[in-house]
């Protein structure tokens, strides 16, 4: 049986996200046992010039539903940067996971060699499926996830390998 771009991205996206909500939850659980504004947590940093923990949910977000959008040839949902709780950052991830789940492997049949260009300010990124979820999606979503992971260590959150993997099987 060939695995289809699909099997590659929507399981995986879906359970990234499924793990960052759960890890956000006990974020909120930490600042509400210690006593202090959950708010400190979104706005942390592991270096100044970095983006804090609440764009680099935005983005792991952003990252997957552009990923769908794109990989299926439908249109790309917007959502407005303006999530200032946990509680709105969980929001955020529920509504990427909606669209996701919306997303059919039919949707997405042929999408390996669909051309897919990104345009930032300073380039413009050009991919086919395939190379689009391969080279950029996967490394990108990861790496997001894994920021708001390691932002959260920082700040004593009590969590651990197991929490961003999620259940194995």
């Amino acid at each position: 049986m060939s695995m289809s771009l699909y099997d590659f991205s929507i399981p995986a996206l879906c359970r990234g996200l499924s793990n960052l909500s759960a890890i956000l939850d006990k974020a909120a659980a930490h600042a509400a046992a210690r006593k202090f504004d959950s708010i400190v947590l979104l706005q942390s940093r592991l270096y100044p010039d970095m983006f804090p923990l609440s764009r680099q949910v935005q983005i792991a977000c952003d990252t997957a539903k552009g990923a769908a959008a794109r990989l299926a040839g439908i249109e790309n949902p917007k959502h407005e940067d303006t999530e200032i709780t946990l509680a709105d950052l969980k929001q955020r991830v529920a509504k990427t996971l909606d669209f996701l789940k919306s997303v059919t492997a039919d949707q997405m049949r042929a999408s390996e060699n669909r051309a897919v260009e990104l345009k930032f300010p300073s380039r413009t990124l050009r991919f086919t499926g395939r190379t689009y979820l391969t080279d950029f999606v996967l490394p990108n979503f990861y790496f997001h996830e894994s920021m708001v992971y390691a932002l959260l260590r920082n700040n004593g959150v009590e969590i651990g390998k197991d929490d961003f993997l999620g259940a194995i099987q």
